[in-house]
């Protein structure tokens, strides 16, 4: 089907009257309805007007595109207006636009229908069938402008296609950039950022492949071997596109828009992998990798920082606790009992520059990384030492993480105006030297001084916690950590214990990891002993919890939640209370973060350690085998 075959004299207007977006909106949507291509008009400037919230179509170089896939569309349809004057449509790049296409398709529409609208938009990225558009005088040339062109391109694809047979026996080679563009409606936006994302690439003399997720479904798809291969991903889309199989490559995340108005930009990102390596957690990031609208983007930011610095202080509490073997103050050259060992482990884990020295730059660096990608590192970092250095802590770091992190994003808005030729040296000169000198005379001059107060406020609240306190605390972090396992209060409270290491407190910590062990531990006692409450492959599910709540794996009793949460959830959460109240209650403290049961006998009191563990989960377990069900 041919452009010209949803184009139609009657629904051309050579010279628009309208001077604003709505009323352009109107006049084209009327000019449809005149030649009766709509079943409603005013449901079908609702639904253009909805997709223009999602993002202007006026896509920039004197462009519009509005459209919308909508029942109240009787035939699929092209309206064309013209204005040579130009007129303001909220476009990308704030110019005038002086082309509109409303593309009118029916919500059944068919294949070959969605096809050729996707095609127009490809055709428009040409600047020479642009300006002979704005140059036609009459309806009768603008269609034989239009049909030109479709033959031209008709041509082209056809050498294309050529190419591609006469070398689908080469050898793969490394070095390719891949790209998936896709927008809401899979008409205009995604066809036309793949073909300036492919001309900008043939033009760079780039190895280049894109998939299409448009309307008619996924085109061109990326090959596994396409993937392995590739050393960069755009992914340039304003709806959710497959990402688990980018797991471990370099990829952008940007809207599709991008694709548009930046492919060169895009490509040099691609191409010098300056993007982090995506990891399948199902969070996906908006535009430039910054997912920072919202809650779950703060939280996020905050856990990639967590799970980067975590090694450093599993590692480093380890080897602290390890030196205590020789002796409580084994490591301190002034006492008695000094052991060279034990001074080694000490300084490698938790001296002035070991491990533990290390928790809070890293923690702010990947933080800020995680919301402005790899020019958010260095001030990240650097922020963080500066907190450390002033004992504010882990409250200082995760401070400084935010603010490198925004205040580098605010930087790109800022340099984004910048000419062209300023994008090589803004992430190796611009990025680094603003950003650490910002996030530096802030974190000295204003948030430091009070945050090192606050921290050193609350280590000695931690320090001083005994008796009923004590238990409280230990009470509510051991319930949080069964509350939604591995979700965000899990975190919140195993993130506070953290804290507390940081701060030289191990009793909180202890009451965290005995709490997270009960609920896996406490369903794996309940499928033994209340064996007519649960199915078969409840009870050999059951039985593997006893590995994962042994090892601190609290994420091993979700199933079971999913299948039965108010009963599981609330069985395990008064287990884990319970469990985290014991512990503090028999002052158990315990150094390193993480480990289960391979860590007790670093803790002071092991075998009290194990009587809460043990205690709260069969408190879980009995209370799960009461309450539950039996199968039938």
């Amino acid at each position: 089907m041919k452009i010209t075959d949803l184009l139609k004299l009657d629904t051309i207007i050579i010279d628009l009257q309208s001077d604003t977006k709505q009323a352009v909106i109107d006049e084209l949507s009327e000019k449809l309805a005149k030649a009766d291509k709509l079943n409603d008009e005013n449901t079908f400037k609702a639904a253009i007007l909805k997709r223009e919230e999602q993002s202007t179509t006026g896509i920039g170089e004197g462009i519009a595109i509005p459209h919308a896939k909508t029942s109240a569309v009787k035939t699929p349809a092209i309206c064309f207006g013209k204005s040579v004057s130009g007129i303001d449509y909220e476009s990308l790049d704030g110019q005038p636009a002086h082309l509109f296409f409303m593309i009118a398709a029916s919500e059944g529409a068919n294949t070959d229908h969605l096809e050729t609208l996707s095609r127009l938009s490809s055709l428009l990225m040409d600047t020479n069938f642009r300006s002979r558009l704005i140059s036609a005088t009459s309806k009768e040339e603008v269609l034989g402008i239009i049909n030109q062109k479709e033959q031209e391109a008709d041509e082209e694809e056809r050498e294309e296609q050529e190419e591609q047979r006469t070398s689908a026996t080469a050898i793969s080679t490394k070095g390719k950039v891949l790209a998936v563009t896709a927008c809401p409606t899979g008409i205009a936006h995604t066809y036309m950022a793949a073909d300036a994302l492919k001309a900008k690439a043939k033009e760079m003399g780039i190895d280049f492949k894109v998939e299409t997720n448009g309307s008619t479904g996924i085109k061109n798809g990326l090959t596994a071997r396409d993937i392995a291969d590739a050393d960069a991903i755009i992914v340039a889309a304003d709806k959710q596109v497959e990402m688990d199989r980018f797991n471990g490559k370099h990829v952008i995340i940007v809207p599709v828009a991008h694709g548009i108005r930046k492919p060169e930009e895009l490509l040099n990102r691609a191409k010098n992998q300056d993007t982090p390596v995506y990891k399948g957690t199902g969070n996906e990031r908006s535009e430039d990798g910054d997912s920072s609208k919202g809650g779950l983007g703060i939280y996020k930011h905050l856990m990639n920082g967590v799970s980067n610095m975590l090694p450093f202080v599993v590692g480093g509490g380890i080897l602290v606790a390890l030196s205590f073997f020789f002796g409580i103050e084994a490591a301190d050259p002034t006492k008695p009992e000094f052991n060279p060992i034990a001074k080694a482990l000490s300084d490698i884990g938790g001296g002035a520059s070991g491990a533990f020295f290390l928790l809070v730059p890293v923690l702010a660096g990947f933080i800020a990384s995680s919301i402005a990608d790899r020019p958010g590192f260095a001030p990240g970092m650097v922020g963080g030492l500066l907190a450390a250095q002033a004992n504010a802590g882990f409250l200082g770091g995760l401070i400084a993480g935010f603010l490198a992190g925004y205040v580098v994003l605010l930087l790109k808005k800022l340099f984004s105006k910048l000419p062209q030729n300023f994008e090589g040296i803004k992430p190796v000169l611009l990025y680094p030297v603003f950003g650490m000198l910002i996030t530096g005379l802030i974190m000295i001059f204003v948030i430091n001084e009070p945050v090192t107060a606050v921290n050193i406020g609350l280590t000695n609240w931690l320090q001083g916690l005994s008796g009923t306190n004590a238990i409280l605390l230990g009470l509510i972090l051991g319930g949080m950590m069964a509350v939604d396992m591995g979700g965000p209060l899990n975190k919140a409270a195993f993130t506070f214990g953290l804290a507390a290491i940081e701060a030289q407190s191990f009793g909180p910590h202890a009451a965290v990891m005995a709490g997270g062990m009960v609920p896996p531990l406490g369903i794996a006692f309940a499928t033994t002993f209340f064996k007519s409450k649960f199915s078969e492959m409840e009870r050999k599910s059951g039985f593997t919890n006893y590995f994962m709540g042994a090892s601190f794996i609290t994420e091993g009793a979700i199933p079971f939640a999913a299948a039965d949460p108010f009963r599981v959830i609330v069985s395990s959460v008064i287990g884990a209370a319970t469990a985290g109240a014991l512990s503090m209650a028999f002052n158990v403290t315990l150094p390193a973060p993480h480990g289960g049961i391979f860590v007790i006998p670093l803790v002071n009191h092991p075998f009290r350690y194990m009587l809460a563990i043990l205690i709260g989960s069969l408190i879980t377990a009995f209370t799960l085998g009461i309450w539950k069900k039996k199968q039938k």
